[in-house]
C-alpha cells in the first residue's frame, strides 16, 4: 500500500499597510500644510496694505535692519514704522482714511499730501470762503474738524513725531492791532494741534508748532491767493539714535521758522 504524501499547509505572512503603516501621516502632513497655505493666503488678501508689506518685508529682511519692515514693526496691527523707505505707503493709506470723510469730493481739491526731505507733508489749504476755518478765525469748521480727527486717529499709530504750521496770505484778518495774521497763523496750528491730540495723538509726539504767517507763500505770483491760507501736518522720518542730533538739525534747517509751542520747550514768537 502506498505511503500517503505528507501534506504541506503554506502560511502566507500578511503585511499591513493601512493603519499600521506611515505613508498616511505624510498625506495627512501635507494636506495640513496646504490648508494652511490657504488660510495664510486668504488672510493677506484681506489684510490692509501696510500689513502685507511688512510680511513681505520680514521675508526679505527677517532682522529688519535695511528698510525698517519686517521684525521691526512697532505693535500689531497696521502700526508700523514710518522711515523713508516706505513713507510712500503711510501716503497712500492716509489718502484711503480720508476718502471716508463726509462731503470729500468738495474737499479733495484743498488737500494735498507730498513726500519731501522732512517726510510726508500733508496741506489743508483754505479756499475764498473758508474751508477748514471759520474766515478770519482759529476756529475749525464741521469740515476741518472730520479731516483733522481722521488724521489724528491714524498718525496717532505711528512712534513718528509730527510739526504742525500755519501759513497765512497777505490779505489781513486783523480784528485789532494787536492780533495780525501771525497770531492767526499760530492759533490755526495749535487749534490743529490741540484736536489732534485729543483724538489719539500722542501729547509728546508733536514736537513743534510753527507758525509763517505770509513768509512762505505757495503762489509767491499771487499773494492774495486763498491757498496760501493753510496749515501743514508733517509727520516726520524715523531716524536711528546715533543720527537724532543731526536729523533735528536737518528738520530745522528743512522748515526754518518761529516756533509757537514745543512739547518740551516752548519758544516766544520772532517779528
Amino acid at each position: 500500500m502506498p505511503a500517503k504524501a505528507p501534506i504541506i499547509v503554506i502560511r502566507r505572512k500578511r503585511v499591513h499597510g493601512g493603519a499600521h503603516g506611515g505613508a498616511w501621516k505624510v498625506a495627512y502632513a501635507d494636506f495640513v500644510t496646504a490648508m494652511m497655505a490657504l488660510f495664510i493666503v486668504l488672510w493677506l488678501t484681506n489684510a490692509s496694505k501696510p500689513i502685507r508689506e511688512a510680511v513681505a518685508g520680514y521675508f526679505k529682511d527677517p532682522l529688519g535692519t535695511s528698510t525698517g519692515v519686517g521684525s521691526s514693526m512697532a505693535g500689531v496691527g497696521d502700526n508700523f514704522i514710518v522711515n523713508k523707505e516706505n513713507m510712500d505707503l503711510l501716503k497712500q493709506q492716509l489718502e484711503k482714511a480720508i476718502r471716508e470723510v463726509p462731503n470729500f469730493d468738495k474737499l479733495k481739491d484743498h488737500i494735498e499730501m507730498t513726500i519731501t526731505n522732512e517726510g510726508l507733508r500733508i496741506e489743508l489749504m483754505e479756499a475764498a470762503k473758508g474751508t477748514f476755518y471759520d474766515i478770519g478765525s482759529p476756529n475749525l469748521n464741521t469740515h476741518g474738524r472730520d479731516i483733522v480727527v481722521v488724521l489724528a486717529q491714524e498718525l496717532g499709530k505711528l512712534p513718528n513725531r509730527l510739526a504742525i504750521e500755519g501759513h497765512a496770505g497777505t490779505k489781513s484778518y486783523s480784528t485789532g492791532r494787536n492780533y495780525s495774521n501771525r497770531e492767526l497763523s499760530a492759533d490755526r496750528a495749535n487749534a490743529a494741534r490741540r484736536l489732534m491730540q485729543m483724538n489719539g495723538v500722542g501729547e509728546n509726539q508733536v514736537t513743534q508748532v510753527r507758525e509763517f504767517a505770509d513768509q512762505r507763500l505757495r503762489r509767491t505770483a499771487a499773494p492774495m491767493d486763498p491757498s496760501n491760507r493753510r496749515i501743514s501736518v508733517i509727520v516726520q522720518h524715523m531716524v536711528k539714535p546715533g543720527e537724532e542730533a543731526a536729523g533735528g538739525a536737518v528738520a530745522a534747517l528743512a522748515a526754518p521758522g518761529t516756533v509757537v509751542g514745543d512739547a518740551t520747550k516752548s519758544a516766544a514768537p520772532q517779528h
